[in-house]
């Protein structure tokens, strides 16, 4: 009898082991709904916690289009920072498995071998929401999939751009121009087109991790920031003494990549892809969609918690660009990427 239940209870713990898997990109057992078999459970991760963000309203979309288009036979089991905020740590269980999706900004591509990822990188890019989703739709973003897939040997997979809105200055003291960042330390990404532009400004580009972003600010460990207005106002940036000038700068229309790897692409059937694909589409217009409502909101938000703006139409932008356009134009030799730099700038005021 003792052999028996032991038999009994080693067939039980394998079946559950084998209806958990998900690696291949099909988990077979549990139903939807509707009470449809669900064959395919995918495994959404970002690194945003707050859920007004939206990251995690268009991961919930993501859910409901994938339930949707394929007609409950796939879901999606979504993690809202739950696995982490550190972007690089949800890239190592994307390769891994353990995700099978996430958002994630571009520069970690620098470190693995595609040097020309940091085209994303470069302020003063784009001028407008519209400007930048006519490149990302247009054939300069399907020329930056296939150097992806290319120079990462098929590792990495972008299934759609998302939009982190517009980044702007804020900070201890209210600024118009260049010349008054000089000697100013600033929390900014680490790209080096990125710290290169800061420097000709004559700010000191300084490394603080987002979520000790907050504490830095209060304490004056740093003197000013640079991120978008949804961003810095859930994290109450703006309440801080050394966060509560905001100039509107409107140096960086954000791109964070959509990411799959190509290994669990593949291992998709083409029904499953088909279902992927197009929500992937649909999660990534939300995203944007969302983004760029939230903008107006944040702005009106903030100051009404009393931060003070300077308006993007008082600001000496075009001394900005001048400090901006050598480092594109360097950028685009160094790389190789000329003709990518050249379609961008075409697309401007269409």
């Amino acid at each position: 009898m003792k052999k028996a239940a032991a038999m009994i209870l080693a067939v039980v713990l394998a079946a559950g082991s084998l209806s958990g898997c998900g690696g291949s990109g099909t988990q077979q057992g549990g139903t939807g709904e509707n009470g449809t078999a669900v064959e395919l459970n995918v495994v959404l991760a970002h690194n945003q916690t707050s859920l007004e963000n939206p990251y995690v309203i268009a991961s919930e979309k993501f859910k409901e289009a994938l339930e949707e288009v394929s007609g409950g036979r796939a879901t999606a089991t979504l993690h809202h920072g739950t696995l982490g905020e550190s972007e690089s740590e949800l890239i190592e269980k994307l390769e891994m498995g353990a995700v099978n999706v996430t958002v994630a900004s571009p520069g970690f591509m620098t470190s693995i071998g595609v040097p020309e990822i940091d085209i994303f990188s470069l302020l003063y890019l784009f001028d407008s929401f519209d400007h930048w989703a006519r490149c990302m739709d247009g054939d300069f973003g399907e020329e930056m999939k296939e150097i992806v897939k290319e120079k990462t040997g098929n590792r990495f997979k972008i299934m759609g751009y998302w939009s982190a809105s517009v980044r702007d200055y804020y900070g201890k003291k209210p600024i118009t121009k260049p010349e008054d960042l000089k000697g100013m330390t600033i929390r900014t990404q680490t790209a080096q087109v990125v710290l290169d532009f800061w420097k000709a400004c004559g700010a000191i580009p300084t490394s603080v991790a987002w979520g000790e972003l907050y504490q830095a600010l209060s304490q004056g460990v740093v003197d000013s920031a640079e991120n978008d207005y949804t961003s810095f106002r859930l994290k109450e940036h703006h309440k801080t003494e050394n966060g509560k000038y905001i100039a509107e700068t409107h140096h960086d229309y954000t791109t964070r990549l959509f990411l799959t790897t190509g290994a669990y692409y593949d291992s998709l059937t083409d029904e499953q892809k088909g279902w992927f694909d197009e929500a992937c589409r649909i999660a990534t217009e939300e995203d944007r969609n969302v983004t760029w409502k939230m903008f107006e909101e944040s702005k009106e938000i903030v100051i009404a918690d009393g931060a003070q703006v300077t308006n993007f139409e008082d600001m000496d932008i075009e001394a900005f660009k001048a400090i901006a356009i050598p480092i594109q134009d360097k950028f685009a030799e160094d790389n190789h990427m000329q003709a990518q730099l050249d379609m961008i700038r075409a697309a401007a005021g269409k």
